[in-house]
């Protein structure tokens, strides 16, 4: 059974049965490579800087520990205290660490408790919760200070335990100087554990801050998956052609299965979805001006299956305010592209390229987690070229003659006939219509968030029903482009693509449908010049 005894080259560890039962629940058969070094070493009491690769499972490497601690501290002291703290750099992060605490818990709830305060509630409501000292917080820093300046939460007498988990992001959400201000309210002594998927400044800083004497376990030399794994690739292409291409892609079935859609700011998501909605291609929109339970129910029904595309931004391109054309009322802790943990997800398509190495290494860190399979692509104008060297050279350590990310090289003018359909299309999607896009789907998300909160807790099966994926209609619609004509199709593709009768997709587990990438490379590859 999964880790009822963890073996390494030199010690074996025993968890309790408890955790046992619900590892076994989850059907995890074996152990992470971070997980079986990490946990040993956690039992031990030692403090960790931990970096792996997104989709690792770092959460389980911290939170197993912790676990196991909190039991067998409840063997001989029977106050209840809250013991261990998790800070966390957004919201969505904050809810994904309590499920997975909770899983990890099932067979000893009563014993281990957690609560995620990190959500928006006001101060006075979240009181309660935190006067019945769950054995595990999760929280930003930005929160957890906020209640110690309330009075309602107190460290100093019984945490035994602090993770930092993705903590490359911590200080780039503006939370240091929170963190340095409650660390101050935290006890001399405690364990220590920070994780992260890379190791820049920020987290040497925070280790000097937080921990004492830590073992440094640096696994993975590389921060994404091997090709064998995940796919990426690169095509140059200028505005005009990024959504001829992306219409293409998803219009003819050309990339199949779940897909995130990374574009650089929010005009952009909405930009994108009015395109796609021309075509009756439906989309959601994740991003920052969202109510958090409107982001973390579209992440929900994305897992479970209910949509096959999310056009996002990530981080970076939310830390611009010039950008934003209407009122911003985004939220600071909000985060896409790190710790999210979407699953399943096939394919990883940055409509625009990310603006940093570390922004691309945790976007397509969405896709290939554990041990499935994904692809990524990636549109390149001119003008991003510089920024797709930087990446190359990450991730190959300046080796110039090995390239990670493979070109496609695309005939244009067998999709040609395309063209004067997705012109037809912008020229519908103007700057008033993205404004007026983006003013009613925030009012309709706080309006679902809001108004029907309470009916959705008495009656949670009709929270399924409640859709994130509908049609804004700003733009006008035009009924000639929803279906593709046969005359159009590139005779390359005919073979593949059949507008009037699909093949029946299979469906993965999740409800999606499987990763077809297989299919994707063959068809791009007709198009090679």
């Amino acid at each position: 059974m999964y880790l009822l005894v963890l073996s390494t080259c030199d010690r074996d560890v025993k968890l309790c049965l408890f955790v046992s039962q619900a590892l076994a629940d989850l059907g995890w058969s074996q152990p992470t490579l971070i997980q079986e070094k990490a946990i040993p070493l956690a039992l031990e009491g030692k403090d960790l800087l931990a970096r792996a690769r997104t989709g690792s499972g770092k959460t389980a490497a911290y939170a197993i520990p912790l676990i196991q601690r909190i039991l067998t501290s409840k063997q001989t002291v029977r106050e209840q205290a809250i013991r261990a703290l998790v800070l966390v750099p957004t919201k969505e992060l904050g809810q994904q660490v309590q499920s997975m605490i909770r899983q990890l818990t099932a067979y000893c709830s009563r014993d281990v408790r957690v609560a995620d305060i990190s959500g928006k509630a006001d101060i006075s409501a979240q009181k309660p919760i935190l006067m019945e000292k769950p054995d595990i917080v999760v929280s930003t820093p930005s929160r957890v200070q906020a209640h110690i300046n309330g009075q309602t939460l107190q460290l100093q007498s019984s945490l035994e335990m602090l993770v930092i988990d993705e903590a490359d992001l911590l200080f780039s959400f503006g939370f240091e100087a929170d963190l340095k201000s409650l660390l101050c309210h935290l006890p001399k002594i405690y364990q220590a554990f920070l994780m992260s998927a890379t190791l820049n400044d920020d987290v040497q800083a925070l280790k000097e801050l937080v921990l004492h004497n830590p073992v440094m376990l640096k696994l993975q030399g590389s921060q994404l998956p091997g090709s064998s794994q995940l796919q990426q690739y690169s095509v140059r292409c200028e505005e005009e052609d990024k959504f001829l291409l992306i219409y293409t892609l998803l219009k003819l079935g050309l990339v199949q299965g779940k897909s995130l859609l990374f574009v650089r700011d929010v005009d952009r998501c909405y930009r994108l979805k009015l395109f796609l909605e021309q075509f009756s291609i439906p989309a959601c929109v994740l991003n920052s001006e969202l109510p958090i339970h409107s982001r973390c129910h579209i992440i929900t029904q994305f897992n479970q299956g209910f949509y096959n595309y999310i056009i996002a931004t990530d981080e970076q391109g939310l830390e611009n305010p010039a950008r934003l054309r209407v009122p911003s009322r985004k939220d600071k802790e909000y985060g896409v592209s790190r710790g999210i943990d979407f699953h399943n997800v096939c394919n990883v398509i940055n409509f625009d390229f990310p603006a940093s190495v570390e922004s691309y290494i945790h976007r397509v860190g969405r896709t290939a987690r554990a041990d499935n399979p994904g692809s990524a692509l990636s549109f390149i104008s001119h003008t991003e070229l510089p920024m797709l060297m930087e990446v190359e050279n990450a991730l190959t350590g300046d080796r110039t003659h090995d390239s990670v990310l493979k070109p496609y090289g695309f005939k244009m003018e067998e999709i040609e006939g395309f063209r004067y359909r997705c012109r037809d299309a912008m020229r519908s999607v103007t700057k008033q219509a993205v404004k007026e896009a983006r003013l009613k789907e925030i009012k309709q998300e706080l309006l679902n968030s809001e108004k029907l909160k309470t009916y959705f807790e008495d009656n949670p099966r009709d929270l399924q029903l409640l859709r994130h994926d509908k049609d804004l209609h700003p733009a006008v619609i035009k009924p000639h482009l929803k279906n593709v004509p046969d005359y159009l199709i590139p005779t390359a593709l005919k073979s593949l693509v059949n507008p009037l009768k699909r093949r029946k997709k299979k469906k993965n587990k999740a409800g999606g449908v499987m990763l077809s990438s297989f299919k994707v490379r063959s068809v791009i590859y007709s198009f090679v010049t």
